[in-house]
């Protein structure tokens, strides 16, 4: 339960990464570059950050067979 607070910011990281490729999708507007501009080294920092935090989201899966174990 010590990583709580690291979780639910990776969490919120994840989530507006998952935002962003909503809008690719839906609208071909991508809010990173818009922000930030296209592949500046701000935006490629961003982009690194998304994902470790998604990577970081993968140990979700392992937490769950660990609690459905006990």
């Amino acid at each position: 339960m010590g990583n709580k607070y690291l979780d639910g910011t990776v969490l919120t990281i994840a989530i507006i990464g998952v935002i962003n490729w909503g809008l690719v999708g839906l609208f071909r507007f991508n809010l990173v570059s818009f922000l930030f501009g296209d592949m500046s080294w701000l935006s490629r920092i961003v982009y690194v950050i998304v994902g470790i935090c998604g990577l970081y989201l993968l140990t979700f899966y392992m937490r769950l067979s660990d609690s459905s174990k006990s």
